[in-house]
């Protein structure tokens, strides 16, 4: 294994050139930067730079050795600047459902970068939720509220959800005029057993014993259904767009919480996009709750 202060001392050396100009960069004589550089190479067992009269040349190994020592700087850097609590740069990793990361977050987060100088997101939108706490995650936007002591978790914005249809659909087959008739109509929701919170319910909670005919774990591909004018089915306001609302004494209300790691939230990047997202959630009020 390697030094690592040696494999700095021979970056330096390599981005300098000669030895000379290496040292006085470093603040060490020309003859103990050598020695480093030797030392590096027998720990390496390879030969990384030569000598001629211009300094130092790279072999093929040493260029590639220094690429790999300039990525890890750089990682470690980024890795420095991401923990420090008043550096508004670094990747953050949000957590959300699908609906609400694809619907709302995502059409949004080209101005989170304008806004947010060197801040890199990384949203992972899909059936279930990654935890904060176990650190998959920096934040995470979930339907119920998380239960563990390392995470400071609040409530982010109230959802409206209701039954939807495709005038397609309803030209096809009639409008249900009530909640008994839905068993008559083709429905789509959640695969049951692959429904990983309880919120997600939603057939359940409009009548007992109503099942989807179409069902898909995927909150975007029920869309897609009823969009096709395949099937009826419950579905976010905010996911309704060029749909008909039926049945309109079926409305189902949701929260949405936010949680983030007691480390990471008071860091200023969290604060930023935590800020951020709760604007964007004001912002999109008539989306998330019209009726």
């Amino acid at each position: 294994m390697f030094d690592w202060d040696d494999a700095r001392v021979f970056a330096e050396a390599a981005r300098s050139g000669t030895l000379g100009r290496a040292s006085d960069r470093l603040g060490m004589d020309a003859a103990t930067v050598g020695r480093r550089v030797a030392r590096l190479e027998t720990a390496l067992k390879a030969t990384l730079v030569v000598r001629d009269r211009s300094g130092l040349r790279l072999t093929a190994a040493g260029a590639q050795f220094l690429k790999s020592i300039e990525a890890a700087e750089h990682a470690l850097h980024e890795g420095e600047q991401a923990v420090r609590p008043d550096t508004v740069s670094g990747t953050v990793r949000i957590s959300t459902s699908e609906g609400f990361g694809t619907a709302i977050l995502a059409p949004a987060l080209p101005r989170l970068l304008r806004e947010g100088r060197g801040i890199r997101i990384e949203l992972a939108a899909n059936s279930g939720f990654l935890s904060p706490s176990s650190r998959e995650v920096d934040l995470a936007i979930t339907l119920s509220q998380p239960d563990a002591a390392r995470l400071v978790t609040t409530p982010l914005t109230d959802y409206q959800l209701a039954l939807y249809a495709h005038p397609d659909y309803l030209a096809a087959h009639g409008t249900p005029e009530s909640i008994a008739a839905l068993g008559q109509h083709v429905m789509t929701g959640y695969v049951e057993d692959l429904i990983y919170a309880p919120e997600l319910n939603y057939l359940g909670e409009v009548s007992a014993g109503l099942h989807a005919r179409l069902a898909s774990s995927s909150i975007r591909a029920q869309q897609e259904i009823i969009g096709s004018g395949g099937a009826i089915g419950v579905l976010p306001c905010f996911m309704a767009d060029g749909l008909v609302r039926i049945l309109p004494q079926v409305l189902l209300q949701r929260r949405f919480w936010l949680s983030i790691h007691r480390d990471l939230a008071d860091t200023a990047r969290i604060r930023t996009v935590t800020r951020w997202i709760r604007a964007l959630c004001e912002d999109q009020g008539p989306r998330l709750n019209p009726l």
